[in-house]
């Protein structure tokens, strides 16, 4: 799988994600996740990986670790959708199982808050 096709490429892209979405968090990631109306069908995906988390290979493999984790969402995730997960320091300790779990109850309570705002909008 390309990830070229699945990146959210410009700071306007995450803001829009980070501003207009919904939010869940968890003790070592927060995500969000919002449907953006430009953009193609393809699910789309940014990480935010600060140099709080450590020096640039930590930061590198928090990242990756984080990709395996979204990558199996992707195919359910609608058409139009963006996230953008954000790792919060000590993400780098955290067991992989562990990190999977925060990730995914993360996402589903983002999800959970889009459906909600979106019923409220009606």
């Amino acid at each position: 799988m390309t990830w070229s096709r699945h990146r959210l490429h410009t700071g306007d892209e995450f803001r829009a994600v980070i501003r207009g979405g919904g939010r869940g968090a968890r003790s070592h990631v927060v995500v969000h996740l919002a449907l953006l109306t430009q953009g193609g069908e393809a699910p789309r995906v940014g990480f935010v990986v600060s140099k709080k988390i450590g020096n640039a290979v930590v930061r590198n493999r928090v990242t990756r670790r984080l990709r395996e984790i979204i990558r199996p969402h992707l195919v359910t995730l609608p058409p139009g959708s963006a996230v953008v997960l954000r790792a919060l320091p000590g993400i780098d300790e955290q067991p992989f199982a562990d990190l999977r779990t925060d990730v995914d109850s993360a996402l589903a309570t983002a999800e959970r808050k889009l459906a909600g705002r979106s019923q409220s909008v009606r």
